[in-house]
Order: structure tokens, then C-alpha cells, then sequence
């Protein structure tokens, strides 16, 4: 009982991370447009869908019949999103009037927080029951 308590509650924690993680990049573009490498072409554009694609896999999470492949689409988008984590290493942590924070908190968010982040996506991937019934 325990268990189905904390699975549902890891779950439904992932599908509101990733709807609130969604709309940040629409109610806040200011914080995640410096993040993306500058080696990548249309900053906005690669905002706006990263948004979309997050809101859309989170609310399509609460499917039983999908979770499975959204969650791989999940661990996917965060493959794609390590070289955004790798950038801001690079630039030492710092975004010009916005965050800074010391080095060694990229590397943590690469190292541990990112991997952590995908095996929360994949064990919440196998939870089979619906969201809203036990």
C-alpha cells in the first residue's frame, strides 16, 4: 500500500515537474535562452519548442497507454539537453544579468542531478496504473 502510495506520488511529481518546467520557458525565456550554446541557431524557436514538447510529454505522461514511449521521448529530450548543461560549464557557471552560480553546481547537475532526472523518468515510466485511480 505504501509502495503504490509513494509510486503514484513520484509519478504525478514528474508530470507536474515537467508541465512546470514547460510553462517556464514561456513565463521566464529570459532565464533559459542563455543556456542554450550559442553554436545553435534560433534560441527562441529551440525555447518555444522545448516548452511545448515538455508540457506536451508531461500531460501525455497521465496515458496509461503511452507512458511508456513518452517516457523514452522524455529520456531523450534530456539527452539532447546535455549540451546545454556542458555550455554552461563552459562559460563558468555565469549568464551576463542573470544566474551565477559556482562551477561546481554545473558539474553536480550534470553528473548527478541529470542522470538522476532520467532514471526518475524511466522508473515513473513503468508505472502501469492510471494517475487518478488506485
Amino acid at each position: 500500500m505504501a509502495k503504490n502510495i509513494i509510486n503514484r506520488l513520484l509519478f504525478l511529481g514528474l508530470v507536474v515537474f515537467f508541465v512546470l518546467a514547460g510553462m517556464n520557458h514561456f513565463r521566464d525565456p529570459e532565464f533559459y535562452i542563455p543556456l542554450i550554446p550559442d553554436y545553435l541557431p534560433y534560441k527562441n524557436a529551440i525555447n518555444i519548442i522545448s516548452g511545448i514538447v515538455e508540457i506536451t510529454l508531461g500531460l501525455t505522461l497521465l496515458s496509461v497507454r503511452y507512458r511508456r514511449i513518452v517516457s523514452y521521448l522524455l529520456i531523450f529530450l534530456m539527452i539532447l539537453f546535455i549540451p546545454s548543461h556542458i555550455w554552461f560549464i563552459e562559460i563558468g557557471g555565469c549568464i551576463e544579468g542573470g544566474l551565477c552560480v559556482p562551477a561546481w553546481v554545473g558539474w553536480v547537475r550534470l553528473l548527478i542531478i541529470h542522470p538522476l532526472l532520467i532514471l526518475w523518468i524511466w522508473y515513473s515510466g513503468q508505472y502501469r496504473r492510471p494517475a487518478w485511480n488506485s
